[in-house]
């Protein structure tokens, strides 16, 4: 529109106004070109600033060194032998995890002392150490023993003792001295204590269905096997389950048979021996007393002895 105007004052104006506006127009035109050609200049130079940090850090993410690590191809079962057909390798990005087996090698022959599920990454702790085999031996941690205790349905608790439930153990019987009068007694001699195989099964129950069993391993310390061991030949063994979570100790009194129905034990008064007395027994006479047909006896005392 300016430019229009322009025009037309041109034409009916003097040749040197028109030569005047020409020029400053002309000039309004590089300026606003100049400033178009920075400003286009500068926007490209900060798309490329960005490209290369941005690009750069992605490009470096790609390219980030991958480090193969050995997973289950299939689900192991606790107790297995690992074998090489039980396990492949898939590339990590980034640092492994540690502890992770990173060569199929290193873990084919040891005994499997967790599930190991498929596509799980196979670490070392959950590993027997190698030449221990596997099965039950190998579940066994340093510094503690696997303890056999014979179990029917109601020690057992009904079957629902599964590999890694925990239990208390109670022991019933007469303590030791007590006569054949004595009642039995009730004691928890173990608490919280893992159960490593019921039977010959030494996985756990996936749902929960109770088993019959007739021997259960516990995981105890030596001492704690030296109690089981000598309750299993002297009493009668319970086992409780318990709650895995519950790490609570209590320390129960133990129960009689009295307790149980209520009746307290009665208290023995001890016999006194009867007193001696030092006094002397009177003398007493029979005299027999005549009397026509009547015949009677009279008693008399000595009169030294009622003095």
């Amino acid at each position: 529109m300016a430019a229009r105007l322009w025009h037309c004052n041109c034409q009916l104006g003097d040749g040197n106004q028109c030569a005047l506006e020409s020029a400053r127009v002309s000039s309004m035109n590089r300026r606003l070109f100049t400033v178009l050609a920075t400003a286009f200049v500068v926007a490209a130079l900060c798309s490329y600033l960005v490209y290369r940090v941005v690009g750069g850090r992605l490009m470096a993410a790609a390219q980030h060194r991958t480090t193969p690590v050995v997973v289950a191809k299939t689900n192991i079962q606790l107790g297995s032998v690992l074998k090489e057909t039980d396990l492949t390798t898939t590339p990590w990005v980034g640092v492994p995890p540690a502890g992770a087996i990173l060569r199929v090698q290193d873990a084919v022959g040891r005994g499997v002392v967790s599930d190991i599920y498929q596509g799980e990454t196979v670490m070392d702790n959950r590993l027997a150490a190698l030449g221990s085999g596997g099965g039950l031996a190998a579940t066994i941690r340093p510094g503690m023993r696997a303890c056999a205790v014979k179990v029917n349905d109601v020690v057992g608790v009904a079957g629902f003792v599964t590999p890694g439930m925990h239990v208390d153990v109670l022991v019933s019987g007469n303590p030791p001295g007590s006569n054949a009068n004595s009642v039995p007694r009730v004691r928890t001699i173990l608490q919280n204590i893992e159960v490593l195989s019921a039977g010959t099964d030494i996985s756990k129950d996936a749902e929960g269905k109770p088993q019959q069993v007739q021997v259960v391993n516990l995981l105890v310390t030596p001492e704690e096997a030296e109690l089981l061991s000598l309750a299993g030949s002297e009493s009668h063994i319970q086992l409780v389950l318990r709650n895995p979570l519950d790490r609570q100790f209590t320390k129960p009194p133990g129960t009689t048979m009295a307790s149980l129905f209520g009746d307290a034990p009665a208290k023995v008064q001890p016999a006194t021996a009867p007193r001696k007395s030092t006094a002397k027994a009177p003398r007493v006479y029979l005299v027999e007393v005549i009397n026509g047909s009547k015949r009677s006896e009279e008693k008399f005392v000595a009169n030294e002895d009622k003095q």
